[in-house]
């Protein structure tokens, strides 16, 4: 990648790009800049062919420790039409984490506060270590989480997200994944082997299956009727049946191989 950003660093390595949220000094904390180019390293990182997945963590303490201050500082001084195209842009970041076509995982520590959790959410899995702080706290300073609810409570349902949102509680890893905000919490010292394991089963599937496998749940999820998944589905199945990585993939399974993308 040739693009050069201020508050992230991209590493590629072996099919993986990690994008690391990189203001260590202020806990990853993010403002206009990092929102920014957050989404302009998913949409170059995702149209790489090299690679695979991608991983997204934070440098320093914590993964993130929600807005700036200094940008809220200025936030709290804007006219409503400069608010709603801050918030639009806010949104449009976890939106395009969300859309991703690669496989995506947060790995979480530290602490997650307010739309920190917004970007894990919009990851397809998220693992934190044990001692890591969750809190969705907008309602503590009088306001809500707004631009973060759509993938909050796709993750933690609805009446999870009203305890969480309403409570503005703290609560450690464990109970971050009893309330399946995140997939899994680890002691600290298991965590990189488990993302390792994680990855290696993400390499293991086909890559243009796994992109329409995102799709597929997006569609059926969010944007189609019962009735319509019908026709949808068996369309999708057929084409991907037809195609050059599903004809490998039945015949390396037929053959008992490995397929070509696992070897």
């Amino acid at each position: 990648m040739n693009t050069k950003f201020n508050t992230l660093e991209i590493q590629i390595t072996n099919q993986v790009a990690t994008i690391w949220l990189n203001r260590p000094d202020i806990r990853n904390a993010f403002n206009e800049v990092m929102i920014s180019e957050l989404i302009k390293a998913f949409n170059e990182v995702s149209s790489l062919e090299e690679v695979r997945v991608i991983v997204m963590r934070g440098r320093g303490k914590s993964f993130c420790a929600g807005a700036d201050l200094n940008w809220m500082r200025d936030v709290a001084t804007y006219s409503y039409e400069q608010n709603y195209k801050e918030s639009l842009q806010l949104s449009d970041c976890f939106y395009t984490i969300y859309n991703c076509p690669k496989p995506t995982i947060a790995v979480v520590h530290g602490a997650a506060i307010g739309g920190a959790n917004g970007l894990l959410s919009a990851c397809d899995m998220a693992v934190c270590d044990d001692e890591t702080v969750f809190s969705l706290s907008e309602v503590k300073i009088g306001i809500v989480p707004a631009c973060i609810s759509p993938y909050v409570i796709k993750r933690v349902g609805e009446y999870g997200a009203r305890e969480l949102m309403l409570t503005g509680r703290r609560i450690n890893g464990k109970e971050a994944e009893h309330f399946r905000l995140v997939n899994k919490s680890l002691p600290t010292a298991e965590l990189d082997a488990y993302l390792a394991d994680l990855i290696a089963l993400l390499m293991s599937s086909g890559p243009k299956a796994m992109t329409q496998c995102k799709t597929l749940i997006d569609q059926v999820s969010n944007k189609i009727t019962l009735q319509e998944a019908l026709g949808y589905t068996a369309k999708m199945i057929a084409e991907i049946r037809a195609s050059e990585e599903g004809q490998e993939g039945m015949a390396a399974f037929l053959e008992k191989r490995k397929p070509k993308w696992n070897i």
